[in-house]
């Protein structure tokens, strides 16, 4: 047997993509290939790319452009290969292999075919596809933590959205398999399982004809794993069974990521979300009566096609009025082959930076606010890095997620990947400063 290439990922977007990244590592390194981090070492430098709005492509091309020139082979796959599969071959002569989004499993087939000299396309149509326990897995996050997909596709079809068209319908995997998977993670020494999925509220409905979400929490507070965070939960889908579930199920954290989008009726019309804007009011009072200490963070899109200055009004209120914990804010990118690309009434791109800038400006010292709360209180944090020049450990409590929340910094000696009772001392806009306490 021949020496077998070495080859590098580089990996861009969001989790749901680092997943796909991390089954691609672990089916190549099981074939007996060499995975090196380092680029420049490898004979392949596979992109996982993502195609989500125009910010992300531009970053994507980048890096494939920076690739071709450094006379690298390139394999493309992941969502910008799913979309331009024609124009990424036609474009860039570098590229071996285009890997729809459907079709990462089969990457150890596609390098084997490269080797031999065919330029190959390897893209399903409408991806079925979705990796269980048993599909080998290298993890690249941080050692503590782990995300687990629940479920890939989406079945609805919001106007701005390119996902469905890349990922294909809702397909969900069985309770057993993620509870499976999820003792695997925790037998690995995994302290926080964040869920993942297009939309984890309608976890289920394609399997069982129902969602059964409230199902898979409690099946998986079984799991002995001390966190586990739950993303995407639209406000629809948290049913007083669910949050029942959240509640009676010790190891998951009352942290809800609700994906909203806008507040007005009008523009969830717009946005072809109609059901939202009856709920979104009634929805987050509940789940603060039900769960006084959830934490809530959330999404919202300026700028959509026909946003007037009136219709923003009514988002800033909206969120001066539920104080959630913390908001990302995107400016509206017309995606081509979703409705909202050809709507009139588009934006100009000063005007939804001023908008974004305006809601951020009056988010900021709600969430300081909620970080000033903290202080004086012992909180469990999850130590997960040190910064090499001034020892400081740097970790996150169940307030936070991984990359879009912020961060503990911390004074105290401890095990990087445990999670640590720690006095919070001081805050500021988006992080905490605290002491671990000693036992």
């Amino acid at each position: 047997m021949g020496d077998k290439p070495i080859i590098a990922i580089s990996h861009l977007g969001c989790e749901k993509n680092r997943i796909d990244t991390e089954h691609m590592l672990g089916l190549l390194v099981e074939a007996g290939y060499g995975v090196d981090s380092n680029e420049e070492l490898a004979d392949y430098v596979i992109v996982n790319t993502c195609s989500f709005i125009e910010a992300a492509r531009e970053e994507s091309v980048r890096t494939l452009v920076e690739l071709a020139e450094a006379n690298k082979k390139v394999v493309i796959t992941g969502c910008m290969a799913q979309h331009f599969q024609e124009q990424l071959l036609e474009e860039l002569p570098e590229a071996v292999a285009v890997v729809g989004t459907g079709d990462y499993h089969k990457i150890v087939d596609v390098v084997q075919r490269v080797e031999q000299g065919e330029r190959v396309k390897e893209v399903s149509v409408q991806p079925t596809y979705i990796a269980d326990e048993t599909t080998p897995r290298y993890r690249t996050t941080a050692f503590g933590t782990a995300y687990l997909r629940v479920a890939e596709g989406c079945d609805y079809r919001c106007a701005f959205c390119i996902i469905p068209y890349l990922r294909g319908n809702q397909r969900s995997r069985t309770i057993e398999s993620i509870v499976n998977e999820a003792k695997q993670l925790a037998s690995q020494g995994v302290q926080e399982i964040i869920l993942i999925s297009q939309i984890t509220t309608n976890y289920g409905i394609d399997i069982y004809g129902k969602p059964k979400l409230a199902e898979l929490l409690r099946a998986l507070g079984e799991v002995d794993v001390p966190w586990i965070r739950m993303h995407y939960a639209y406000p629809t889908g948290l049913t007083p069974d669910v949050i029942a579930a959240i509640k009676e199920t010790p190891n998951v954290l009352p942290y809800l990521d609700l994906p909203l989008q806008h507040s007005h009726p009008e523009i969830l019309r717009a946005m072809n979300r109609p059901w939202q804007g009856q709920v979104n009011d009634a929805v987050i009072e509940r789940i603060k009566d039900a769960l006084p200490e959830a934490v809530l963070r959330t999404t919202f899109i300026v700028g959509f096609p026909g946003e007037t200055e009136e219709h923003f009004a009514h988002l800033l209120k909206f969120v001066e009025r539920h104080e959630f914990d913390h908001v990302g804010v995107f400016t509206f990118s017309p995606e081509e082959g979703t409705p909202a690309y050809n709507l009139p009434d588009q934006l100009p791109q000063e005007v939804m930076d001023e908008r974004r800038d305006r809601l951020m400006e009056l988010q900021q010292p709600i969430s300081l606010k909620k970080n000033q709360q903290e202080v004086g209180k012992v909180v469990d944090v999850l130590v997960e890095q040190e910064n090499p020049e001034t020892n400081q450990l740097i970790g996150r409590s169940g307030r936070f997620a991984p990359e879009v929340d912020g961060l503990v910094y911390l004074q105290g000696q401890v095990k990087l990947g445990t999670i640590v009772p720690v006095v919070i001392q001081n805050s500021d806009v988006y992080d905490l400063y605290g002491q671990v306490l000693n036992n």
